[in-house]
Order: C-alpha cells, then sequence, then structure tokens
C-alpha cells in the first residue's frame, strides 16, 4: 500500500497568522495546528542549523501518529566545489538527532545551488556517502537539483542505481523534469497566486489530484515534462506533495485543497 502526504514548507510564517492559524493562536501551538489541517512538512530550519536530538523529539511528540516531517539537509553538506568532500558533514548532519523522529520521519531533502552543475565522477562519490540507516531506522534520500545540466539520461541513470529520488520541482525558475528515479515521488510546487483562495484554480488541484493517485497507483502522469518517456507501470508508490514558496500566505489552503480531492480528510 502507497502512503500519500501533502504538505507545506515549515510553520512559522507571519501571513499565516492572518489567514491560517486562528486569530490568538499561541506560537509555541502552531506546529500541532498546521500538524492538524496537513500531512507533512518539509523543514527549512535544518538547512541552516544544527538541531538537537530535543528539538526532533518535541516536533515528533507535538505531532499526530501518522504525521511526516520532511528534513532539507544542512547547506554545508551541498554547497561545496567538491561534494565528495562532504562525508565528515552528511555524518553530522545525519548524527543531529534525526532518528529521534522515528516513524515521523520522511525523505531527507539535499537541495543544490542553481549553480551546481553535474559532474558524473563527483555527484556519484557523493551518493556513496549517504547511509541507508540512521541508528536502525530506514533513511530515503531526494536529490533536489537545480541545474539544467542534471536534465540527462545519465543522470537519472545514476540516481536510479543508487536509488535516490530527484524532486520534481514544478516552477519556471528551476528545471522541471517529473522523471522517476526511486522508489517515492517528491513533488515541489512552486505557483501559487496570491489572488485565488486556495493559490491554485480548482481545475489545477485536481490535476494535481489525478497525478498523486497515478503516481501512487506506480503509473505515471501524462503531460509532465520529463527528460526520458514514462517507464511502464510498478509497484505502489508513497508519494510527497509540497506547496513550496511562491504566494506562500496561500500554501496551507492549497494543501487542504489537494487532501480534500484526494478524500484524506
Amino acid at each position: 500500500m502507497s502512503r500519500i502526504r501533502v504538505g507545506i514548507g515549515g510553520w512559522t510564517f507571519e501571513p499565516w497568522r492572518d489567514n491560517f492559524y486562528p486569530k490568538g493562536l499561541p506560537h509555541a501551538r502552531e506546529l500541532q495546528y498546521a500538524a492538524g489541517k496537513v500531512t507533512a512538512i518539509e523543514v527549512n530550519g535544518t538547512y541552516y542549523s544544527t538541531m538537537k536530538p530535543a528539538t526532533f523529539a518535541k516536533w515528533r511528540d507535538e505531532t499526530p501518529d501518522d504525521f511526516v516531517f520532511s528534513l532539507k539537509a544542512n547547506k554545508f553538506t551541498t554547497n561545496r566545489r567538491v561534494l565528495a568532500e562532504a562525508g565528515e558533514s552528511v555524518e553530522r548532519f545525519i548524527a543531529s538527532g534525526l532518528a529521534e523522529l522515528g516513524p515521523k520521519l520522511g525523505p531527507v531533502l539535499w537541495q543544490f545551488a542553481p549553480s551546481k552543475k553535474f559532474d558524473p565522477v563527483d555527484f556519484e562519490a557523493f551518493l556513496k556517502l549517504l547511509p541507508a540507516k540512521v541508528d536502525g531506522l530506514p533513511l530515503r534520500h531526494v536529490m533536489d537539483v537545480r541545474h539544467d545540466s542534471f536534465k540527462t539520461p545519465e543522470y537519472l541513470a545514476l540516481a536510479r542505481r543508487h536509488q535516490v529520488g530527484t524532486v520534481f520541482t514544478d516552477s519556471d525558475d528551476y528545471p522541471s523534469f517529473a522523471d522517476v528515479t526511486g522508489d517515492f515521488i517528491y513533488v515541489r510546487t512552486m505557483r501559487a497566486q496570491s489572488s485565488l483562495p486556495q493559490g491554485y484554480e480548482p481545475q489545477v488541484l485536481e490535476s494535481f489530484a489525478g497525478c498523486v493517485r497515478a503516481w501512487a497507483q506506480g503509473d505515471e502522469p501524462e503531460g509532465l515534462p520529463r527528460v526520458e518517456p514514462p517507464r511502464p507501470s510498478g509497484a505502489p508508490r508513497d508519494v510527497f506533495f509540497f506547496f513550496i514558496s511562491a504566494a506562500k500566505e496561500r500554501n496551507p489552503a492549497a494543501a487542504m485543497g489537494l487532501l480534500e480531492r484526494l478524500s484524506l480528510v
């Protein structure tokens, strides 16, 4: 059985206190509230700062049993000229307390700078540094590549060989390709519009729902940008779908709108 997760980036955003969080809600209860409205959150704070195990444990305890956090790896692991030299940084991030999340730990997202070009030898060396487990907990890794040089069959083959996912970034600002490289799907859509109550036209949210259902069933939706033709249907997949950036104030409503269309609320 596949699991579908729909969510937002973070939970601390001033404008959400006007159109998402109830008026007067204490800031300390915002995570608890958000986790009751969406089914996953992508944490951006771990990209900038090293968290303590107690912080991850606190997030775990403040969220529902079936909730999931995706964690963006620390920028010091990926913002470097030679990725093969990131071993110590990778180990430090993985050992910083991620295992405290237990079953609430979703994919670890490794985000690369828009200027980072695909170097097959160096990138494979980096992928070999990524551990399969932490304290016995299986890890899933997903690559957020942001340079057009990654839009090649060579990159896709490399990612598939190492069983890592690739972010489908639905955006005009970064490479946008939906080729599947792992056993799960990870989408970051960045097109919310402030003029729309749910950030997107209803038919767009319906289209998202159709894509999510297809991916979850092991199929590949039609009409998406790809490097290679869609592959034959496979096993059911977990799907992680995040509304990120753009008109960020609308993203919670967009996520809730998609969950409703998927009958997951």
